[in-house]
Protein backbone atom coordinates (compact mmCIF):
# COMPACT_ATOMS: atom_id res chain seq x y z
CA UNK A 1 0.00 0.00 0.00
CA UNK A 2 3.13 2.54 1.09
CA UNK A 3 4.41 1.79 -2.46
CA UNK A 4 1.38 2.37 -4.63
CA UNK A 5 0.93 6.21 -2.45
CA UNK A 6 4.55 6.29 -3.16
CA UNK A 7 3.90 5.56 -7.13
CA UNK A 8 1.15 7.47 -7.24
CA UNK A 9 2.78 10.56 -5.51
CA UNK A 10 5.99 10.97 -7.53
CA UNK A 11 3.58 9.99 -10.84
CA UNK A 12 1.48 13.24 -9.86
CA UNK A 13 4.97 14.98 -9.18
CA UNK A 14 6.83 14.29 -12.63
CA UNK A 15 3.84 15.19 -14.85
CA UNK A 16 2.70 18.66 -13.41
CA UNK A 17 6.84 19.30 -13.48
CA UNK A 18 6.55 17.80 -17.22
CA UNK A 19 3.61 20.05 -17.84
CA UNK A 20 4.72 23.45 -16.03
CA UNK A 21 7.90 23.08 -18.24
CA UNK A 22 5.85 22.61 -21.46
CA UNK A 23 3.59 25.75 -20.46
CA UNK A 24 7.31 27.96 -19.61
CA UNK A 25 8.48 27.24 -23.24
CA UNK A 26 4.96 27.79 -25.12
CA UNK A 27 4.96 30.98 -23.14
CA UNK A 28 8.88 32.44 -23.70
CA UNK A 29 8.27 31.49 -27.89
CA UNK A 30 5.17 33.14 -28.08
CA UNK A 31 5.12 35.66 -30.91
CA UNK A 32 2.81 37.97 -29.38
CA UNK A 33 5.97 38.09 -26.54
CA UNK A 34 8.20 38.57 -29.22
CA UNK A 35 6.52 41.29 -30.73
CA UNK A 36 6.20 43.05 -27.51
CA UNK A 37 9.70 42.96 -26.67
CA UNK A 38 10.64 44.42 -30.29
CA UNK A 39 8.24 47.10 -30.17
CA UNK A 40 10.00 47.92 -26.47
CA UNK A 41 13.19 47.94 -27.95
CA UNK A 42 12.30 50.38 -30.68
CA UNK A 43 10.46 52.29 -28.29
CA UNK A 44 13.69 52.93 -25.95
CA UNK A 45 16.00 53.53 -28.92
CA UNK A 46 14.12 56.33 -30.35
CA UNK A 47 12.73 58.11 -26.79
CA UNK A 48 15.49 56.70 -24.54
CA UNK A 49 14.28 55.21 -20.90
CA UNK A 50 15.16 56.04 -17.56
CA UNK A 51 14.12 58.81 -15.46
CA UNK A 52 15.50 62.08 -13.69
CA UNK A 53 13.93 63.77 -11.08
CA UNK A 54 13.35 67.86 -11.75
CA UNK A 55 13.93 69.80 -8.31
CA UNK A 56 13.61 73.30 -9.90
CA UNK A 57 11.84 74.97 -12.89
CA UNK A 58 11.33 78.71 -13.39
CA UNK A 59 13.93 81.81 -13.53
CA UNK A 60 18.06 81.79 -14.27
CA UNK A 61 19.09 83.30 -10.92
CA UNK A 62 16.75 81.12 -8.79
CA UNK A 63 17.83 77.72 -10.99
CA UNK A 64 21.72 78.22 -10.22
CA UNK A 65 21.26 78.82 -6.72
CA UNK A 66 19.06 75.67 -6.45
CA UNK A 67 21.67 74.06 -8.98
CA UNK A 68 24.64 75.09 -6.06
CA UNK A 69 22.04 74.13 -3.39
CA UNK A 70 21.68 70.56 -4.69
CA UNK A 71 25.40 69.71 -4.88
CA UNK A 72 26.18 70.86 -1.65
CA UNK A 73 23.00 68.76 -0.05
CA UNK A 74 23.76 65.83 -2.23
CA UNK A 75 27.08 65.71 -3.68
CA UNK A 76 28.25 62.82 -6.48
CA UNK A 77 24.74 62.98 -7.55
CA UNK A 78 24.99 63.91 -11.32
CA UNK A 79 23.28 67.22 -11.98
CA UNK A 80 22.30 69.06 -15.37
CA UNK A 81 20.56 72.81 -16.18
CA UNK A 82 18.65 73.16 -19.28
CA UNK A 83 17.12 76.22 -20.68
CA UNK A 84 13.37 75.93 -22.81
CA UNK A 85 12.58 79.53 -23.51
CA UNK A 86 11.49 81.50 -21.34
CA UNK A 87 12.26 79.10 -18.18
CA UNK A 88 15.06 76.81 -16.23
CA UNK A 89 14.72 73.59 -15.22
CA UNK A 90 17.11 71.72 -12.57
CA UNK A 91 17.14 67.66 -13.50
CA UNK A 92 19.38 65.46 -11.14
CA UNK A 93 19.96 61.72 -11.27
CA UNK A 94 19.92 59.13 -13.40
CA UNK A 95 16.89 56.21 -12.77
CA UNK A 96 16.50 53.33 -14.48
CA UNK A 97 12.90 52.93 -13.38
CA UNK A 98 10.26 54.92 -11.15
CA UNK A 99 10.30 53.26 -8.17
CA UNK A 100 14.16 54.47 -7.86
CA UNK A 101 13.01 58.01 -8.85
CA UNK A 102 10.13 58.00 -6.22
CA UNK A 103 13.03 57.01 -3.97
CA UNK A 104 15.05 60.13 -5.12
CA UNK A 105 11.84 62.36 -4.75
CA UNK A 106 11.41 61.18 -1.05
CA UNK A 107 14.52 62.39 -0.46
CA UNK A 108 14.96 65.46 -2.28
CA UNK A 109 11.70 66.63 -0.80
CA UNK A 110 12.82 67.64 2.33
CA UNK A 111 15.40 69.87 1.02
CA UNK A 112 13.10 71.30 -2.02
CA UNK A 113 9.60 71.96 -3.27
CA UNK A 114 8.01 70.53 -6.04
CA UNK A 115 10.03 67.36 -6.78
CA UNK A 116 8.86 65.40 -10.02
CA UNK A 117 10.06 62.41 -11.98
CA UNK A 118 10.69 63.35 -15.54
CA UNK A 119 10.83 60.13 -17.82
CA UNK A 120 14.09 60.91 -20.12
CA UNK A 121 13.51 61.38 -24.04
CA UNK A 122 16.40 61.94 -26.91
Amino acid sequence: MKYKSFYSFLFVFLFIGVFSFSAQNNTNSSNQIKNLIAKKRAFNKEYGFGYRVQIFYGGETNARKSLNKFKVNFPGIYTKLLYKAPEWKVQVGNYKNKLEADKAIMLFSEKFEGVIAIPLGK
